[in-house]
């Protein structure tokens, strides 16, 4: 088993987050989605439209200082510009052990464009475990719902969360600490409890079969297995790839995300085509597991 030790020699991430607000598509959003579905934002998924490193809406930035918040480090707000469509869901994420928020900036307006509001956010001390990295998680949601500028644009009803290496371990704490929760999304995470049959969060489980960090066979297909088998679960394996490939853009991380988040925190079940049927293997895919079709 890897110790905390190790990881904080291997973890730090890489990306520098962007300070310039109001990047993104260009394309202007289109009226919310089918009557049958109040939550469905944006035209008909595609293949190249998940796949896209920006999707239909722009996007606006904000920072949040770590003075204005409390029980988390602070971080940086996403969302879609337009508030034509009405309200979002929302997801917060946290990086791993003695990281910041940079090594997982990435993801905030790649999912924001497709229809999130996201919060990325700093952890209060860099060495801060699992467990209080799901707690962070927790109250980031809090904020971004009940003080945040953008407040008035989420629906408090449909959140998510994510993380990357202890991160992800966090963000198994966080969906076995508020099952209200409707996703989860840990990347190559890393936690010491091995078990999570309490978790009642549709949850999708990211490993890498290079991961010498949180090598899958003792991290994340554990995790997998132990949750319920009735849950909405599923476990991707990436195909040549390290603990640190969701610290850079990664189109299969992306796609795969999105369509998790937009599969249960939207219920927007145009995105099960991308689900199910299982993928198969490929050059980016050494693996995938996961209950079909889905029923949240």
């Amino acid at each position: 088993m890897v110790t905390a030790g190790a990881a904080a020699l291997l973890s730090v991430g890489g990306l520098l987050t962007a300070g310039a607000s109001g990047a993104g598509a260009a394309a202007q959003p289109a009226a919310a989605g089918a009557a049958g579905n109040p939550y469905e934002r944006g035209p008909d998924p595609t293949e190249s439209s998940i796949e896209a490193p920006r999707g239909h809406y722009a996007v606006s930035e904000t920072s949040v200082s770590a003075l204005g918040v409390t029980g988390f480090g602070g971080g940086t707000i996403y969302y879609p510009t337009s508030t034509a469509d009405g309200t979002f869901g929302a997801v917060a994420i946290a990086p791993g052990y003695t990281s910041l928020q940079s090594s997982i900036a990435w993801l905030g307006p790649r999912l924001a464009s497709q229809g999130f509001v996201v919060i990325t956010i700093d952890t209060r001390t860099t060495l801060d475990q699992p467990a209080g990295r799901g707690a962070q998680l927790l109250a980031a949601l809090d904020y971004l719902t009940r003080r945040s500028s953008v407040r008035n644009r989420i629906d408090s009803g449909r959140l998510g969360v994510m993380g990357h290496s202890m991160g992800g371990g966090g963000s198994l704490e966080a969906a076995k600490g508020r099952p209200s929760l409707q996703a989860a999304i840990p990347l190559t995470g890393w936690n010491l409890d091995k078990t999570w049959p309490e978790i009642r969060v549709p949850t999708l489980l990211v490993g890498a079969d290079g991961d010498t960090i949180a090598p899958v066979a003792t991290h994340s297909q554990p995790f997998y297995q132990s949750l319920p088998s009735t849950l909405d679960r599923a476990y991707l394996e990436l195909n040549n790839a390290t603990h640190f490939t969701p610290n850079r853009p990664d189109t299969t991380i992306a796609k795969y995300s999105v369509s998790w988040l937009k599969r249960f925190i939207d219920n927007d079940t145009r995105y099960e085509q991308f689900l199910c049927p299982l993928p198969r293997p490929s050059r980016t895919i050494e693996e995938y597991r996961g209950n079909c079709p889905h029923t949240s």
